[in-house]
């Protein structure tokens, strides 16, 4: 099949190790793969004609399939616009821009979450320091966990223990991210800095690992120094995150799960989950598992794949 890894990293700038493992993997399964700069693609508009996308200002190649790689935490929506398009040109995509979207944005994941009825930490969302004390309450109490909607790899998450603290850390989120929106959650005091990562593909669990937070540090993850090893999840983990994975929609996903003295909670779910760390430690050939995946899904249905 024709693949594209569709890449947000700048121009000029080498493939991440997730992108280049696709890449050997894919052409290692005889696949034709290559990988897409969404900073080539141009869309276009003209009156009556369908929406198209540009490559270098040509007609974009013939794909059986595109594998988003969405690495952007601001102004997502406009990013995703791409990944819309592609999909009104009826090209299969391994994570619609919609969903996408609600994974990338922390406060549409617990919302649709919490709907579906998905086990989550108590989370209160507010927008002024007027109602810190009645959230951090409401929650628990110290210490209490803060978020901004959107942030990835650890970033745009801090841990309070105090009144002074929280409004000092609320300036500096509100500052860096522009925005007076955050989730003030829960505390886990029983999971001692460690979560487990699931990785879902498909709807079927195929590797997860439990990550510890490095010494001093309350999050977990990899890029921020955490440690991963290889666990057995439960029936209730997995369950809990096929179910989370379904609810945004996502074919692919990193679901985040930490357990709490009432069973499985869910902290976050990834879009656009790494998953070097996942395999060095599992043995897991996660790379394959999602083109495996892709190809398998999307062979009937592809345009390409009937000319």
């Amino acid at each position: 099949m024709k693949i594209g890894i569709l890449s947000y990293y700048p121009a000029g700038k080498r493939p991440s190790s997730e992108e280049s493992r696709l890449l050997k993997v894919g052409r290692a399964m005889g696949h034709q793969i290559r990988i897409i700069r969404v900073s080539s693609c141009q869309l276009t508009f003209d009156g009556p004609s369908a929406p198209t996308v540009l490559l270098d200002g040509k007609k974009f190649p013939q794909l059986d399939l595109i594998i988003p790689r969405v690495y952007v935490l601001k102004h997502v929506e406009l990013h995703t616009a791409l990944l819309h398009q592609l999909e009104l040109m009826k090209i299969p995509i391994l994570n619609s821009a919609l969903s996408i979207n609600y994974a990338k944005n922390k406060l549409h994941t617990i919302q649709l979450l919490n709907h579906h009825g998905v086990a989550v930490p108590r989370t209160i969302v507010i927008r002024s320091q007027k109602y810190l004390d009645s959230a951090v309450k409401d929650v628990g109490g110290f210490p209490v966990i803060v978020k901004t909607p959107f942030g990835s790899y650890g970033s745009g998450v801090v841990i309070a223990e105090s009144k002074r603290g929280l409004v000092s850390s609320l300036d500096a989120l509100w500052s860096a991210y522009n925005t007076n929106i955050v989730l003030i959650q829960q505390y886990i005091k029983e999971s001692k800095g460690k979560d487990i990562r699931v990785f879902v593909v498909g709807g079927r669990v195929v590797a997860s690992m439990m990550r510890s937070a490095s010494r001093g540090e309350f999050r977990s993850n990899i890029e921020l120094g955490g440690n991963g090893e290889p666990v057995e999840i439960t029936d209730a983990e997995r369950d809990i995150a096929i179910r989370a994975t379904e609810v945004l929609g996502l074919q692919v996903s990193g679901v985040d799960i930490v357990r709490s003295k009432s069973g499985p909670l869910i902290l976050e779910v990834n879009g656009n989950p790494g998953f070097k760390k996942l395999e060095e430690v599992t043995g897991v050939d996660v790379a394959r598992a999602i083109i495996d995946y892709g190809t398998t899904s999307f062979l009937s249905s592809s345009p390409q794949c009937d000319q």
